[in-house]
């Protein structure tokens, strides 16, 4: 098996690392399956939060990890390896992963491999292990101890699980998968979705400002528990404001629009405008300049046939939103295109 040389952020192309996490906790995650996590368990590779440390904190099996860490292996050959599988939270195409040793200096897995396999339904862990055809989409690869390992992924297909695999042994804070989602055309046809959710395609592709909070938060499922799940911006200074655009899922056609300043009480917006475009068209205006309360989920109806393709959320003049949905039905054109790309990644 080829082994690459492990490339830092500033020597990898890591564009990938503005797209969404698909693998986050926040994001439907889970860590379904490890063959050892004696020392630290799975599930903390998906959390969304950097890993912390605290030194000379000790349980029963040593030092405290924030990570995933296996025991010593003593059977090491060429090919030994410990390993962990990810139920991705949004499937999608992947675009890249990092492999975060945080805080691991001296129990670092000197290398790793990441596979990703494309299972329809609910397949169990046995099926998975045992039954998965898995395709390589980051060769074995050195990595270096608490470090941000960027590997950029060339696959375009859409995939449900991945496996990160670790050489021989050792530990993993952080496990990011970043990417895009791909919305399944048969859960679209004749329905209202929200366009603008990372689970059915929907992308931020530009932002003003993201001092406190991305604006990838914005478009993740359910509801925010605290401030820092949403978008924040740093205080203004001057008489601009600052805003956030959205690629949709697809073209569709803009029924319903809610902005959630959940948790945002001193520091929400003022008002917010909403405006929309159709690929390379001219903006317009969806939802006028309206005025925000703290910590409220606003819900407006839009009286728009207007086909869009792109979205943008100006607020006045900076602050923090938790979640921003953008409720409609595709296009004829908008349900082709989501045809197409299910069948060109799947």
């Amino acid at each position: 098996m080829p082994v690459n040389t492990p490339a830092t952020a500033s020597e990898s192309h890591t564009h990938f690392l503005s797209l969404p996490d698909l693998a986050a906790r926040p994001s439907g995650g889970a860590v379904i399956w490890a063959n050892d996590e004696l020392f630290a368990e799975r599930e903390n590779l998906i959390k969304p939060a950097a890993s912390e440390y605290r030194p000379a904190t000790f349980g029963h099996k040593g030092q405290v990890y924030d990570g995933w860490e296996t025991r010593r292996r003593r059977d090491v050959g060429p090919n030994a390896c410990d390993a962990a599988i990810v139920r991705l939270g949004v499937p999608g195409i992947v675009r890249g992963v990092v492999v975060d040793t945080a805080w691991f200096t001296g129990n670092y897995p000197p290398q790793i491999s990441v596979e990703a396999t494309q299972i329809h339904g609910y397949p169990s862990v046995q099926e998975l292990v045992e039954k998965a055809e898995w395709t390589t989409i980051v060769e074995r690869s050195d990595v270096n101890g608490d470090t941000r390992n960027p590997f950029e992924v060339a696959s375009s297909r859409r995939w449900t699980h991945v496996r990160l695999s670790i050489y021989p042994d050792g530990g993993v804070a952080r496990f990011r998968v970043h990417g895009e989602g791909l919305l399944d055309p048969s859960f679209a046809e004749n329905m209202t979705v929200d366009l603008a959710a990372l689970e059915n395609g929907g992308r931020i592709t530009a932002c003003s400002n993201m001092f406190y909070g991305s604006p990838n938060n914005l478009l993740l499922p359910g509801t925010s528990r605290t401030m820092g799940e949403g978008w924040e911006t740093s205080r203004r200074r001057d008489t601009g404001n600052d805003w956030v655009q959205i690629r949709l899922a697809s073209q569709g056609v803009l029924q319903a629009v809610e902005l959630d300043t959940s948790y945002f009480v001193g520091n929400a917006p003022g008002s917010a405008r909403l405006s929309g475009k159709d690929g390379d068209g001219a903006w317009f205006d969806l939802l006028p300049t309206i005025d925000l309360l703290p910590d409220t989920r606003h819900r407006f109806l839009v009286d728009s046939d207007r086909p869009m393709t792109e979205a943008r959320l100006d607020i006045y003049p900076d602050g923090g939103m938790a979640r921003l949905r953008l409720f409609g039905a595709l296009t004829d054109a908008g349900l082709q295109t989501v045809r197409d790309r299910w069948e060109t990644s799947t």
